[in-house]
């Protein structure tokens, strides 16, 4: 019996055009449930009158019915009601900015219907699929509500496509222009008819469409016009469900296929008990006559063992007849087996003792059953990894006369077993024997530096210059180096300034670059003396980027390693004495080990090395090696960037050389020292962007 299963997308339905219509600042003051037969009422009382039904939607599962009341507060006292009557288990209301969501949580999914009394509103719940309509004279299922209308304005469809599911499954979208517009769902001996109260259907799309190539339950959709409202009718075939949900404008229906379980007494996904309901009183029936009642009202054949008999009184109403069986089997002690269509009552020890003696027989069958060989090709994985996990000792595949050989060269395996192990074997092998998927892992590696250095230095003398008086009675005056040592009784140089002639030698000295110089010098007026000034000062500022990018591809679960670098030669003493040259790497290396997971998504173990040789920390034993190291594990999007780690640092420092005393002095103290600051920062950051690579498509 084919089962019918309603959810509708939460953003479809609520609808934002209700909080015009409600009362402002209602209240919700009271909240009751009372049972009247088969259905369960659920009445609220109101502050203010509602002037016009609230929007709502259903879910299948977990089932629950969601009411809005926009402009509403709840002025019950709490927000949680627990009630357990019939299929009712709790109400919640929930209070948000501009509306209270009412909650009704069931044990099972059942239709509903809303009526205004006054300041009341009484919502009823039935179940679903449990009442019939006649058409022809004969019992149809009734007519389930998707969406009422809410919008008196003329809707239509804008477009049909239907397109095949990643499970099987037949997907009709419908694109409508209003996303109020009602629509009715009911299924019709084994068609399913899809009403849209109130709409239109252009003349491009009144078809017949023909999708048996798509593979699905569905073997046709058709659309007409007929009358006011646009009917869709869909045509599947075998075991099938349907669900229908809608997102804004866009109306979806979906059609299931169903597995066939031959032990189940209802067919469906869905679990619990959903057999067509029935209602039994009998007081002191026999067991026998009450199974015959059951196999009557289902057309199910039941077989009663000799064995079962027994009285039993019930009274049961409107109760899934599986339910029913269920029940009276407890009841009884017994127990059912079902073999398509056939239902088989006995005793549960009964049952058991003749399913262990079929066991025992299967058993010695496989003893004595003749052995058959067979070849597998093993066409993506090794025959060792499959002779490994067919003769693994602790669930074996084979059994105890099994045995499996492999062929290297060729990559075959040949499995000797009987035809039951070898289906099992061939199952395995077709699960295992597949393409693994690969991913593309790119790490981008950045280092910036930012230096900045400023250096102030100054260089003072006194002396007495070199005066040469030329013919026409003009004089020249010779400060070098090698002039003024000439004539200061054989003093030495020492640096700038001379010894014996007093002078400041604090000039900038920069770890880098070449510091620029000002000069000047001051004379008497007989040239017998001067006084020479130096002024030396550089101010750096340099920024820097290094880019490394490793890519490197594996396949899944694979772990990969890619590297670049030098390897620096360095002598080590050995216990006897002799020296010999070993290496030390300093590489750039990625290590990485992807796993896709199910929803498309990777998830990495990473070790990433950045090592550079360090040519200013030279020691007897050779280079240093600066090391940076990141190791982790990330799950990241298909495509997506992560950064997994940063390593900022900073060096700053000021540098101050002066003459005691003198280089205190206020400004004068300029001339007797020599100042230097540095800035520098450097920062490490390690991008990874992990892409899976599509079957069938080359990297370029």
């Amino acid at each position: 019996m084919k089962r019918i299963v309603h959810y509708v997308g939460l953003a479809a339905l609520i609808l934002s055009s209700w909080s015009m219509v409600h009362a402002q600042g209602n209240t919700i003051e009271s909240l009751n449930v009372v049972q009247k037969g088969g259905v369960l009422n659920v009445r609220l009382t109101f502050k203010e009158p509602l002037s016009v039904e609230p929007p709502g939607f259903s879910v299948a599962s977990p089932p629950r019915i969601v009411l809005d009341f926009p402009d509403t507060d709840n002025g019950t006292g709490k927000s949680s009601h627990l009630f357990n009557e019939g299929d009712l288990r709790s109400v919640n209301l929930i209070r948000s900015a501009d509306r209270t969501r009412l909650v009704l949580s069931l044990s099972r999914q059942m239709g509903y219907g809303t009526t205004r009394e006054g300041k009341s509103m009484l919502i009823a719940l039935t179940p679903s699929g449990g009442r019939t309509w006649q058409e022809g004279g004969i019992d149809r299922p009734p007519v389930e509500r998707f969406a009422s209308a809410h919008s008196t304005a003329s809707n239509s469809i804008r477009d049909i496509v239907f397109h095949r599911g990643r499970d099987g499954e037949g997907r009709v979208s419908v694109d409508l222009s209003d996303s109020n517009a009602g629509i009715d769902i009911r299924q019709q001996g084994h068609l399913l008819i899809v009403d849209f109260l109130k709409a239109s259907v252009p003349e491009g799309l009144r078809k017949k469409l023909d999708v048996t190539d798509f593979a699905t339950p569905v073997v046709s959709v058709s659309t007409v016009q007929q009358g006011a409202n646009a009917r869709m009718t869909i045509e599947p075939k075998g075991l099938w469900e349907h669900n229908a949900y809608q997102t804004n404008s866009q109306f979806v229906i979906e059609v299931k296929p169903i597995i066939e379980d031959p032990n189940k007494l209802v067919q469906g996904t869905r679990g619990g008990y959903h057999g067509e309901k029935l209602s039994l009183n009998f007081q002191n029936v026999e067991v026998r006559r009450l199974l015959q009642v059951i196999g009557e009202f289902t057309g199910m054949n039941v077989v009663v063992s000799d064995s079962v008999g027994g009285s039993i009184t019930l009274i049961l109403k409107d109760v899934p007849w599986d339910q029913a069986l269920d029940i009276i089997l407890q009841q009884r002690g017994l127990d059912m087996r079902k073999n398509g269509n056939v239902i088989l009552v006995a005793p549960r020890e009964e049952i058991a003792t003749k399913e262990k003696l079929e066991f025992e027989s299967k058993v010695q069958i496989g003893d004595l059953e003749p052995l058959h060989t067979e070849s597998f090709q093993m066409n993506y994985i090794k025959g060792e990894d499959v002779k490994k996990l067919l003769v693994d000792p602790k669930q074996t595949l084979l059994s105890k006369r099994g045995s499996a050989l492999l062929d290297d060269r060729s990559n075959i395996l040949f499995v000797q077993d009987t035809p039951t192990r070898l289906d099992d074997v061939r199952a395995m092998i077709a699960k295992v024997d597949v393409p693994v998927r690969q991913v593309m892992i790119e790490a981008r590696i950045i280092e910036a530096n930012d230096s900045f250095s400023k250096n102030l230095g100054m260089r003072l003398r006194t002396g007495a210059p070199v005066v040469t008086r030329n013919a026409d009675g003009s004089a020249t005056v010779d400060i070098s180096e090698a002039a003024v040592k000439d004539k200061m009784w054989g003093n030495t140089v020492s640096g700038f300034g001379y010894a014996g002639m007093g002078a400041v030698n604090l000039p900038a000295a920069p770890s880098t670059g070449t510091a620029a110089s000002f000069n000047f010098a001051l004379f008497n007026s007989k040239y017998t003396r001067f006084l020479d000034l130096e002024i030396t000062a550089l101010e750096a500022d340099g920024n820097g980027k290094v880019i490394s990018s490793p890519r490197v591809m594996t396949a899944n679960q694979i772990e990969a390693v890619i590297e670049q670098g030098v390897e620096i030669p360095y002598q080590e003493a050995s216990s006897s004495g002799a020296t010999s040259v070993s290496f030390r790497k300093a590489n750039l290396s990625l290590k990485v080990k992807p796993q896709i997971t199910p929803d498309g998504r990777v998830t990495m173990t990473l070790d990433i090395n950045k090592d550079t040789p360090n040519t200013a920390l030279q020691t007897s034993n050779g280079v240093a090696i600066d090391t940076k190291h990141v190791k982790t594990e990330v799950l990241v999007e298909n495509g997506g960037t992560v950064v997994i780690g940063g390593i900022y640092t900073q060096k700053l420092s000021e540098t101050t050389q002066r003459v005691p005393f003198f280089g205190d002095l206020p400004y004068l103290g300029w001339l007797f020292k020599n100042r230097e600051w540095i800035d520098d920062k450097t920062e490490l950051l390690v991008f990874i962007t992990p892409k899976i690579i599509n079957e069938g498509l080359a990297l370029r």
